[in-house]
Order: structure tokens, then C-alpha cells, then sequence
């Protein structure tokens, strides 16, 4: 069946990746059509709004999307750079891919951090013996999307009956004599059915891969009641699955133990800022954002994205010396999602093995300063990485 894919380049480098990354589903044999949807910074700037109705309506209509990356500013930033007509006008800026993530409950966010063997980025370790180890990093973090601290609920100068909601709160007398204007709130909610559905959906991963571990990643000692829920729940929904061991860690101890013993860990769950940290974290793990993909998934809508960022500073050098490799393994999350996990698996061995070849590396791959003279050294461009990616399809 020919599927619709909604097609947004955002900003930046997006606008360079995504373009081989369906250069790539097209050599591997995947039909779609390509609607491209409007989202991102020129949008702010043009219309006051970074994520068009026109664009949630193409993503309700066709239900997958596959996205590049988005550029975002602080409040004063963005303001600034609104045409002078909407200025004074009360658009706020606010971004579109958590926008898109609360319209549509995308709540399940899946980040895979797995080493490609013979990628001179992975990490290594002293082995105690005077040499070095590399261990086989595989770990998957599940995090849940649209509550916690990323859920936007949030004052400057808050409120009279937001200050007297606070207020009923025994802790808050430490605050009680701080001026409104001096004051900024920012909330952190989690919920029983949003907790329940992303640690059920972590541990339904792990056994059907085969993972013999779930970890949940909060700070229960000090956020005793949304980390201890997240914990409860846990172990709640683990006696349904006897063969799979639930852990526990605190972020920060878990920060720590990335550069210790990341190979023990299988399937990672946490709230939304925790699951971005510890996310990123293992990411820098096995080659860093040039390798890092990920899913958000809803009940009904699904869009796929790499976790990098816009690298607007890299946008306008041509030829482009991005790195296209977490945009494509995003896609191959996209064809998971789809069921076309043959093909998937086809574009996932390709790539390990120009990596583990080791004969055509993007300029982040040889540590180099990214720049137009990355060339000389030996680096490929972003196109030429494709090529040989579709060259060993």
C-alpha cells in the first residue's frame, strides 16, 4: 500500500537531511508520497505561529510524519524577530514540536542509543589491565512526552489565585514574602493514566526484544510524590512481567553511572525533562546527535524525528557536512512503526556496515571542528554519506 507521508524540513539543517533520508526509503523500496508540511521559524516570524493549523490539519488527515529540526528562542528573542505587524499583538512563541506533541497526545517518545560497531565516537573505558575496552552500549529511553516540567505550565509574575493555590502548600512560607514581579513557577505534573501507558509501552519493548531489564530513572527521594508516582507504578505493572527486572535509579546517580557501566542498562522510562537528559546522555555515548533518532507516538498519530538540532551555522555551506544518519534512522523507526521492518533492518545493516568499514566518515565521525575545510581532511559531505548508505543497501 502506497502511503502519505506529511514532510517537515523545520529549519536549519532539517532542511538538508531530511531530503536523504527519502532519498534513502526510496532505494530500499518504500513507496509514499511526500506532502510537505509547513512548520518552524519562518513561520513565527511570518504568521506568529510555528506550527500552522494548515500542517495539524495534513498530520490529522495522513497520521505519519517524518521531521527535521526546528530552530527555537527565548521569549525576548523570538518577540524581536516577529514581522512588525504582528509585534504588540500577543503572540507568544511556543515550540512546535511540543506543540505537536500535546494536539496530538504524542506522549510516548522512544530514543534508542545503540553503538554501531567501529564507530570511532562510541565510547571507551580503561580496562584495569593498562589498555582500554568498548562496551556494547543498547539501551532504549522511554519518555514521556507531554507532562512533566515540559508541559508549559508555567507564570512569570504569577497570579493572585495561582500565589493562593501555591499558598495552601506548607512549604510555600519560605516564598511567602517574595513580590510576584520577582517570581517565576514553573509546574511539574504527572498524571496515573500518562505514567501507566509509557512504562507499560517500556516494558512491552523489552519483551518483545528481548530486553531483560526496565529502568525507571526519577529522583523519588526528593520529588517524593510525581517521581513517586512514576516509581509506584512501576513496580505495580512489573509483576506482570515476571521475566523482566525493574530498576530504579536517581537521574543524577544515573548521569554518574553512564561512564561506568553503560552496558548494563536495556530499556530506560522516565518523565519528559529526565528522559530528555538521560537521553542525550547515552546519546554522547555512541556517537553523539549525528547518530541519535527517535519516535513520538500517539494513539493515533506517529512522527519521527532525529534530536539534534537546527545547526543554523552549518544551514548555508554547500556542499553540506552534516552528518544524515539520525535523520535516516529515524526513518527507519518510521518503517518499524509502518510494519516494513524488512526494510528497516536493510537500511539499519547498511549503515553499520559503511560504518564499521570505516573508508567514508562525516567530519563529527573524525572529531573534527565542523567547517568548509572538514574536506581536506578527508571528510565526506552529507550527500556522499548517503550515497555509500544506499551504495550497501
Amino acid at each position: 500500500m502506497k502511503r502519505t507521508i506529511v514532510a517537515m524540513p523545520g529549519d536549519g539543517i532539517g532542511k538538508t537531511v531530511l531530503p536523504e533520508a527519502i532519498r534513502v526509503l526510496d532505494a530500499v523500496g518504500f513507496e509514499a508520497e511526500y506532502v510537505h508540511g509547513d512548520i518552524g521559524w519562518e513561520f513565527w516570524c511570518k504568521e506568529g505561529n510555528a506550527l500552522p493549523q494548515r500542517t495539524i490539519d495534513l498530520l490529522a488527515k495522513h497520521k505519519i510524519g517524518l521531521f527535521g529540526a526546528i530552530t527555537s528562542k527565548p521569549k525576548d528573542a523570538a518577540e524581536k524577530e516577529l514581522e512588525p505587524s504582528l509585534k504588540g499583538k500577543g503572540y507568544s512563541y511556543f515550540s512546535p514540536i511540543v506543540g505537536m506533541r500535546q494536539h496530538f497526545n504524542l506522549d510516548i517518545c522512544i530514543r534508542p542509543c545503540i553503538s554501531f560497531k567501529g564507530n570511532p565516537l562510541n565510547f571507551i573505558r580503561k580496562d584495569g589491565k593498562g589498555g582500554y575496552e568498548e562496551p556494547l552500549v543498547n539501551a532504549v529511553i522511554f519518555r514521556q512526552n507531554t507532562e512533566g516540567l515540559y508541559a508549559g505550565i508555567e507564570w512569570t509574575n504569577p497570579p493572585k489565585n495561582v500565589l493562593d493555590a501555591f499558598a495552601s502548600h506548607p512549604k510555600w512560607k519560605a516564598f511567602s514574602n517574595v513580590p510576584p514581579e520577582e517570581m517565576a513557577i514553573s509546574t511539574r505534573i504527572v498524571t496515573k493514566k500518562a505514567a501507566t501507558r509509557i512504562i507499560r509501552a517500556a516494558f512491552e519493548y523489552a519483551k518483545k526484544y528481548g530486553y531483560k531489564n526496565v529502568t525507571v530513572c526519577e529522583k523519588p527521594n526528593v520529588l517524593r510524590e510525581t517521581s513517586g508516582m512514576m516509581l509506584k507504578i512501576g513496580k505495580e505493572i512489573a509483576k506482570e512481567y515476571p521475566d523482566i527486572a525493574l530498576w530504579d535509579t536517581n537521574i543524577d546517580a544515573q548521569m554518574m553511572w553512564l561512564t561506568k557501566n553503560p552496558e548494563d542498562y536495556g530499556v530506560i522510562v522516565a518523565e519528559n525533562m529526565f528522559g530528555d537528559i538521560i537521553s542525550d546522555g547515552f546519546a554522547g555515548l555512541v556517537g553523539g546527535l549525528g547518530f541519535a533518532c527517535s519516535a513520538n507516538i500517539g494513539e493515533e498519530v506517529a512522527v519521527f524525528e532525529p534530536t539534534h538540532g537546527s545547526a543554523p551555522k552549518y544551514q548555508e555551506l554547500n556542499p553540506s557536512i552534516v552528518n544524515p544518519i539520525a535523520m535516516i534512522l529515524s526513518a527507519c523507526m518510521m518503517l518499524d512503526h509502518l510494519g516494513e521492518n524488512e526494510k528497516a533492518e536493510r537500511i539499519r545493516k547498511a549503515i553499520a556496515k559503511v560504518i564499521e568499514e570505516g573508508k567514508v566518515k562525516t567530519y563529527d565521525m573524525m572529531k573534527l571542528r565542523g567547517g568548509p575545510d572538514v574536506f581536506k581532511y578527508g571528510a565526506v559531505s552529507t550527500q556522499q554519506m548517503t550515497d555509500e548508505i544506499i551504495k550497501n543497501l
